[in-house]
């Protein structure tokens, strides 16, 4: 089963406009992210576990929550599960004495240096077990091998399908146990190509196709 966050590709869900390159539709919006940012510089989680909130959101929350209600949500629960703020705290709307954390404040000053050093995930790694041009098919279901209902990053449209390797990327962290606090476990790390007909049936586009980062054990050699 996929949640409903897994929607990419799905029928019925209305046309991507291009055109739309708003930043902030609201002013709120710059805060959500803001408090994001700052709420993250304290270490307490990573990148793979704050997507997996945010996927933990329940359906009917998920569906009318706009883009940075979703980010404000799982923001929220983020800091109750680890143990920054407490549920009382939350419903009062103010903090009960001073973080053990404070410490650890993203200063304003601090800020453009922090997000200009960036996060890089390329690790060392195994050697990798596939080449460009490779034939591949992706495993069947899409989801995470280790935890139940837990975080991949294997679009559900793509599972079973079969493409082929046009990049190596290198080792790269794997979301699957990174985001559930379970280590890096660096893998191989490949671009996959699928034609638009191979993800959706003849009524896609001969002429269309779809690229797809995929960790090596998500994928299998098909000839």
């Amino acid at each position: 089963m996929s949640r409903v966050h897994d929607m990419g590709g799905r029928f019925g869900d209305g046309p991507v406009d291009p055109e739309d390159n708003a930043t902030f539709e609201k002013e709120w919006h710059k805060r959500a992210l803001a408090m994001t940012v700052a709420a993250g510089a304290a270490g307490a989680w990573n990148i793979d576990s704050s997507r997996h909130m945010r996927e933990l959101l329940g359906s009917k929350d998920y569906g009318r929550f706009s883009y940075y209600e979703k980010w404000m949500a799982a923001l929220a629960d983020l800091l109750v599960d680890r143990g920054l703020v407490t549920e009382e705290e939350l419903k009062a709307g103010r903090g009960d004495g001073v973080s053990e954390m404070a410490h650890k404040t993203l200063r304003a000053e601090n800020v453009q240096a922090v997000l200009a050093k960036g996060s890089p995930y390329v690790r060392e790694g195994a050697p990798p077990s596939f080449a460009v041009g490779d034939r591949v098919k992706t495993r069947r279901p899409a989801r995470n091998e280790t935890f139940d209902g837990g975080h991949t990053r294997q679009p559900g449209y793509s599972a079973g399908a079969s493409g082929e390797i046009v990049i190596y990327h290198g080792a790269h962290v794997f979301p699957d146990s990174h985001g559930h606090y379970q280590g890096e476990a660096a893998q191989p790390l490949y671009a996959v190509r699928f034609t638009a007909r191979e993800l959706w049936g003849a009524e896609a586009s001969e002429h269309d196709e779809v690229v797809l980062d995929m960790w090596e054990s998500y994928l299998e050699a098909t000839s």
